[in-house]
C-alpha cells in the first residue's frame, strides 16, 4: 500500500487539541487539506496521577452516589481509567451506585455506557444536584463528584458539611474550545458536504463537537451524510466512539487505538470503497466532496460541476441523460442551457474536453480507459 498522496483532495477535520500537530502532519503528508477546529482545549495544570489515584480508591471502595457534572468530563474520566486498565472495574463500581447526571449531556453519556440513571435525577445545575442530595440526606454516605477542569469547592463543601464522605475527581483538564466560532463553522461545513472526513481522538472532544452540532441544528444532516458515506467519521477507539454512536453517527475505528493506526485506517478507507474512482484516458479519477483528483492532481471544480462529474463517474461509462444532469445542478433550474454551460465548464476544469463525451440525442458519458 502506497501512503503518499492517498488523501489528495480530501478535506480532513481534526477536532482534537492535544497531539493535533502530529495528526495534522500525518494527514498533510498524504495530501490532505486539514481543517483544525479543537472542540475543547487541553490544559496541563491538573496532574493525571491524582485522578488515577482517586479512581483506584473508588474502585476499591465504591461510592453510594455518583454525581456526573458534564458528559465530556465523564467520558474523559473513562478515558483516563482505560489508560490505566481500570475502565471495566470503574464501570462495574458505578453500576452499583445511584447516578445523578447534571443535564442532558451527562445523562446521555452515562446511558451510552450502560449506566442506569433515574429520569428524575437529571438536575440542570450543580446547585440542583446539591439540593437533591441534601433533601434526600447524605450523612454517612460516600459521594463521588466528577468535576471537569476545576473542583466546585462549594458543592463538595456543602456535601461534606452534611456528613457525606466526598470523593472529588477532576476528569482530564479540558477547557472550552479555543475558537468556538471555528467549531460551529466546522459542524456547519460537515453538514453541507465541505468536509470529507472528521477525526476524533478524544471522547470529551467528540461529545463537545456533537453538542455543537446539536446547538447549530445540523446534527441530523451530519448523521445522514455519515450514513450515506459522503462524510467519513473516524474515532481512535471505542471510548471515543461512544458519544458519536449515542448521537446516531457510526464511526470507523482502527484495530488498535493509536494515532498511527487511525491515519492508516483513514488511508485504507479512501483507497478502498470510500471513494468513487474510475480509470480514464487521462488517469485515475477520484471524486471528493470539494475537488476532483485526476491522475493524482487535485482540480478545483465548482459545486455544480462536481455534482455532474460525480454523476458521470458513478455511471462508469454509461450514458447520463440531460434530465439527470439537471437534477444535480444547484438551484433546481429547468433550463436546458444550464446543462450545456455546466458540461462546458467541467471540460474546461478537467483540461481535456474529450473526457466528457456528448452522446447525440441521449446525453453525456465519461470516457474510460
Amino acid at each position: 500500500m502506497t501512503l503518499g498522496g492517498s488523501l489528495t483532495g480530501c478535506v480532513v477535520l481534526i477536532t482534537s487539541d492535544r497531539r493535533s500537530a502530529e495528526l495534522r502532519a500525518a494527514c498533510e503528508h498524504r495530501g490532505a487539506e486539514v481543517v483544525h477546529a479543537p472542540a475543547l482545549s487541553h490544559t496541563a495544570h491538573f496532574a493525571d496521577d491524582h485522578l488515577a489515584r482517586a479512581t483506584r480508591q473508588l474502585v476499591a471502595r465504591p461510592a453510594d452516589t455518583v454525581v456526573l457534572t458534564t458528559g465530556s468530563g465523564f467520558l474523559g474520566w473513562l478515558e483516563a481509567a482505560d489508560a490505566i486498565g481500570l475502565e471495566t472495574e470503574l464501570l462495574a463500581s458505578l453500576r452499583g451506585a445511584r447516578i445523578i447526571a447534571r443535564g442532558p449531556s451527562a445523562h446521555g453519556a452515562a446511558v451510552g455506557v450502560g449506566l442506569d440513571v433515574d429520569p428524575g435525577m437529571v438536575p440542570e445545575s450543580a446547585t440542583g444536584a446539591r439540593d437533591l442530595l441534601l433533601t434526600d440526606g447524605v450523612r454517612g454516605r460516600r459521594v463521588a463528584v466528577q468535576h471537569q477542569g476545576a473542583v466546585s469547592e462549594a458543592l463538595d463543601a456543602d456535601l461534606a458539611m452534611a456528613g457525606a464522605d466526598v470523593v472529588s475527581l477532576v476528569a482530564h483538564p479540558w477547557g472550552p474550545a479555543p475558537d468556538p466560532v471555528a467549531v460551529t463553522l466546522s459542524v456547519q461545513e460537515a453538514a453541507v458536504g465541505n468536509i470529507d472526513a472528521a477525526l476524533f481522538t478524544s471522547a470529551p472532544a467528540a461529545c463537545a463537537w456533537v453538542d455543537a452540532a446539536r446547538e447549530a441544528d445540523v446534527l441530523a444532516s451530519i448523521s445522514a451524510r455519515a450514513t450515506a458515506g459522503t462524510l467519513t467519521v473516524m474515532a481512535v477507539g471505542p471510548v471515543t466512539a461512544r458519544p458519536l454512536l449515542e448521537a446516531g453517527i457510526t464511526p470507523h475505528q482502527p484495530e488498535q487505538p493509536r494515532l498511527g493506526a487511525l491515519v492508516r485506517s483513514l488511508v485504507e478507507h479512501y483507497e478502498g470503497v470510500g471513494t468513487s474512482s474510475v480509470q480514464t484516458p487521462a488517469g485515475s479519477l477520484l471524486v471528493r466532496n470539494t475537488v476532483a483528483v485526476l491522475n493524482g492532481r487535485a482540480i478545483p471544480v465548482s459545486r455544480g460541476c462536481l455534482g455532474v462529474l460525480r454523476l458521470l463517474a458513478q455511471a462508469k461509462g454509461a450514458v447520463v441523460t440531460r434530465a439527470q444532469v439537471l437534477e444535480v445542478l444547484p438551484g433546481g433550474s429547468g433550463n436546458g442551457h444550464a446543462v450545456e454551460v455546466a458540461v462546458a465548464r467541467l471540460r474546461e476544469a478537467l483540461g481535456d474536453p474529450q473526457l466528457v463525451e456528448t452522446v447525440v440525442k441521449r446525453g453525456y458519458r465519461l470516457a474510460l480507459a
